[in-house]
């Protein structure tokens, strides 16, 4: 039996219609688990989407300058302003952050880099996995936290 192209197209179309539909980005706080307002659990994602992985950010700035030496609070406005120009360049936004992983170098205050994230991301619902450790140090001696982040754009 031959289907007409037409018809294999249409149904293709509705399909994906049906799948963009379908689409999920679920946050999951098992009760059996501690719940913080701060960060999710796991987060699952379903459908079709656009994942877009941001690498490493530091506290560099568009001249390649190292912004905020000795200030963590600095480094961390730094490092998320370039976090989020990663983000807008794949046509993503923080809201879009599924997964963070934060690096702060041994001694530094990590309330301080929190502050500033709690600044940018506010009481937002559903706030994203997130990782964080002590490292000994990163890429140059005057970084002071490092910031990686994935993000699910709904298509």
């Amino acid at each position: 039996m031959r289907i007409p192209i037409a018809v294999l197209l249409a149904t293709t179309s509705l399909l994906a219609a049906s799948d963009a539909a379908a689409q999920q980005v679920e946050h999951l706080n098992p009760s059996s688990l501690h719940r913080n307002p701060a960060f999710t659990q796991a987060v699952a994602i379903t459908g079709p989407v656009r994942m877009v992985y941001v690498g490493g950010q530091n506290a560099v700035d568009s001249a390649g300058q190292i912004v905020g030496v000795g200030d963590i609070r600095a480094q961390a406005e730094q490092v998320l302003a370039n976090v989020r120009a990663a983000l807008a360049a794949a046509g993503a936004e923080l809201q879009h952050v599924v997964k963070w992983n934060v690096l702060v170098v041994e001694g530094q205050p990590a309330q301080a880099g929190f502050e500033v994230f709690q600044q940018v991301w506010g009481g937002r619902p559903n706030p994203p996995a997130i990782m964080m450790a002590y490292v000994a140090g990163l890429a140059h001696p005057d970084f002071l936290m490092e910031m990686d982040a994935v993000a699910v754009i709904p298509r």
